[in-house]
């Protein structure tokens, strides 16, 4: 809930300062264009988009931990409620940042797979 006013917030913030005129020039750059950074290469979209799947599976398995940890804490207290709340959140925490990781990263590797084939041999 709080997330979607920090979002419509800032939407809205940008729609209105979308259309105002800036009243300072921006300084010229002069910069030749060989010093211009060059992309990734589809090789680094692959690794990087391994990477964040493994972040992702990373994360999860901490939220996991700690909602097992903390579900556990509140057992031994005898807090059945409490526990069974831990565990749950963990466990959607995790199920979220490994879904979050495994799509960003499947699509980087799709895009470097694509661009690499793209390429002549």
């Amino acid at each position: 809930m709080r997330y979607g006013l920090l979002l419509a917030g800032v939407l809205g913030f940008g729609v209105c300062a979308y259309g105002q005129n800036q009243t300072t020039t921006p300084a010229q750059t002069t910069q030749p264009a060989a010093q211009v950074p060059a992309g990734r290469s589809p090789g680094g979209d692959i690794g990087s988009g391994s990477g964040d799947i493994g972040k992702g599976a990373g994360k999860g398995a901490g939220n996991l931990a700690e909602g097992a940890g903390k579900g556990a804490g509140d057992l031994v207290t005898l807090h059945p409620v409490g526990a069974a709340e831990n565990v749950g959140k963990g466990a959607g925490s995790a199920g979220k940042n490994v879904a979050v990781g495994t799509g960003k990263g499947t699509g980087k590797i799709v895009k470097g797979t694509g661009r690499l084939l793209k390429k002549p041999f």
